[in-house]
């Protein structure tokens, strides 16, 4: 008897290993772990419980201060969607984990046996990954806007959705979101270890912003405004800072950091095996 050696080891079929196999894998795998639900919990929480509660404190003390107290609502939208900015931890953190919680336990490996030409496991993991953060950071987003003018309305300097900026701000929120959703799916990749990942996320968001305000004027401006953070949540803003990058100016940046972690990333998993 002549030994038939395959060439497909792991059994899914002649010309089965492709990206819409990714996808389907990768839409199994982020539904049936509780990192992701936790991820997202926390991440809604974040946006629409924190949101509407700025804005309610900022009409209890505008309410109270009379007309001097509305220099406290200087921007109803943005103060509204307020959430975003602890909520971009959560989902950054969960797009870190849907990649290094394989390399964790190994599963990595029979991703790679399955599909070793490798690029469709990075795209599946993102595709799948940006599809669920963007319809719940969409949904979350407008929820945490019409909670927040509710509370806003006794001040009656509440915005809609027909305001200036508004809808622009409602949108843009869940589509920046899903960008650091992305970045952290690149940084997962590159790095490789869940501790590096979330605490490199961490940096790039959060810490580079306060180690360019130590910088002497000007160039603490000029450095700050192409930061992910200020870069990208300027589209939230519907009063904008002329000395800022423009909303969509912005959110095109910070995809920009995305786009890199992400080709970091894939460079990363040609080089390396799991």
């Amino acid at each position: 008897m002549t030994a038939v050696i395959s060439d497909d080891p792991a059994g899914l079929g002649p010309g089965r290993a492709t990206l819409g196999t990714s996808l389907s894998s990768e839409w199994i795998k982020i539904r049936s772990l509780r990192s992701t639900w936790w991820a997202l919990v926390a991440m809604v929480f974040f946006i629409v419980g924190l949101g509407p509660l700025f804005a309610a404190v900022r009409a209890h003390r505008s309410n109270q201060l009379g007309p001097e107290g509305l220099g406290f609502i200087t921007d109803p939208a943005e103060i509204s969607l307020r959430g975003i900015f602890l909520g971009q931890l959560a989902v950054g953190v969960l797009g870190v984990l849907v990649v290094t919680g394989e390399y964790t336990t190994g599963m990595i490996r029979a991703s790679l046996t399955a599909l070793p030409r490798r690029w469709p496991v990075l795209a599946g993991k993102a595709v799948v990954l940006a599809a669920v953060a963007l319809a719940i950071t969409e949904a979350a987003s407008f929820a945490a806007f019409f909670a927040g003018q509710a509370a806003l309305a006794s001040t009656h300097h509440q915005a809609s959705l027909s305001s200036p900026g508004a809808l622009r701000a409602c949108l843009g929120a869940g589509l920046y979101l899903t960008i650091i959703a992305l970045l952290g799916v690149g940084l997962g990749f590159l790095l490789r270890s869940t501790a590096g990942g979330i605490a490199t996320l961490v940096g790039i968001v959060l810490i580079l912003p306060l180690l360019a305000a130590a910088l002497p004027t000007p160039y603490s401006t000029d450095v700050i405004k192409y930061l992910p953070l200020t870069a990208g949540t300027q589209i939230i803003a519907t009063r904008l800072d002329p000395t800022a990058l423009a909303p969509w100016t912005g959110i095109g940046v910070a995809a920009g950091y995305a786009a890199a972690a992400m080709l970091g990333g894939l460079y990363m998993l040609h080089r390396r095996d799991a």
